[in-house]
């Protein structure tokens, strides 16, 4: 029985929480700063219908009290948490009779680059290249919905002896197959959310500002746009020439055409409107403060409090525009995108 210890009490903290303790073969703690709100069953609604239902050995927001006796450590953060977890382990890593794990649910927002600065280079590291379910919570601490799964998963490590034995453990515990990767720049470049959203949200609202009201919120996926679609592509594309100056093998990373079995703009659109998973998922907007309205209807903005605009560029888009400045590689897309999210800092 292996111990693992999930960081983190967002959408998919409590999906992957609930969905490796319904198992019944291993100890599931979570460490969370609201721990008085979580129950110890964990109810996980599955996309056949079906409630599966964890325990949790333990609840706590001191690392000394799930740390020290862990196997695996699992932060599910945003990218902006990341380096305060760490730094807040540290001292009960120390502690640990056997070096755990030490790894993240998804790789793209900073992981590898802050676990390397902050931990001993002794602790074994790992991280996902994507997130392994589409997860939201019902509610907090007692339910929360499994709405889609990978068919598999791509997954990096570093500082360890045998690689394979772990990635062995985690195919187990998400009931997934696991490929490992060759280098952790595999699993932090991704071209999923960094990309994936930043597209998007230019595409809705490169010309907002201030004054600017909206009568209703778009469904974000569902409408998606061969405007969007096109720009999604052309970053991909500036992504694949910087892939090429570094140590990764050749399609390690799939374009966005063919991890989604598209051939152009306007087949990359439909594809994004169809998946199952992603359907019903709103813009990230919120009701406008003011009283005035458009035939009795209420007004929206952009909300700029969002993970999408608070974790997508300044950690996702971020690190693959610095290591593009770094190479020296052109890339005119993700340069307008990058400086458009900055230009919005203020509102976040």
């Amino acid at each position: 029985m292996a111990k693992i210890c999930i960081c983190g009490g967002g959408n998919l903290g409590h999906v992957v929480a609930g969905f490796v303790a319904a198992q019944g073969k291993h100890e599931v703690c979570i460490m969370t700063q609201r721990p008085e709100r979580w129950n110890r069953e964990l109810m996980i609604d599955t996309p056949d219908g079906k409630v599966m239902t964890g325990h949790i050995s333990c609840i706590s927001n001191r690392p000394e009290d799930v740390i020290p006796h862990s196997d695996i450590i699992l932060l599910c953060l945003p990218g902006y948490a990341i380096a305060d977890c760490l730094r807040s382990i540290l001292k009960s890593l120390e502690c640990t009779l056997n070096l755990p794990y030490v790894g993240s649910v998804v790789s793209s927002t900073g992981f590898f680059f802050e676990a390397m600065k902050i931990l001993p280079s002794t602790i074994p590291l790992f991280g996902f290249q994507r997130v392994p379910f589409i997860s939201r919570v019902i509610e907090y601490g007692h339910r929360a919905r499994l709405k889609g799964y990978k068919d598999s998963l791509n997954l990096a490590v570093e500082h360890a002896e045998h690689p394979e034995r772990l990635r062995d453990l985690l195919a187990d515990l998400l009931q997934t197959p696991i490929q490992l990767l060759s280098s952790y720049y595999e699993a932090s470049l991704s071209n999923s959310n960094p990309l994936l959203h930043p597209s998007r949200l230019y595409d809705l609202w490169s010309d907002w500002h201030e004054g600017i009201t909206y009568a209703r919120v778009p469904l974000f996926y569902e409408e998606w746009t061969e405007e969007a679609a096109q720009l999604y592509i052309d970053m991909d594309n500036e992504l694949q020439a910087l892939l090429t100056q570094l140590p990764v093998r050749k399609g390690s990373i799939a374009t966005v055409l063919d991890y989604y079995e598209s051939t152009d703009a306007a087949s990359l659109a439909r594809k994004l409107r169809s998946i199952e998973a992603f359907k019903g998922i709103p813009a990230p907007m919120k009701r406008f403060p003011s009283r005035e309205t458009v035939g009795g209807d209420e007004l929206f903005v952009p909300d700029f409090q969002s993970r999408y605009f608070t974790e997508d560029f300044p950690y996702g888009l971020a690190i693959i525009h610095r290591l593009l400045q770094e190479h020296r590689i052109d890339a005119p897309h993700i340069e307008k995108v990058y400086q458009w999210g900055l230009s919005l800092t203020h509102h976040m």
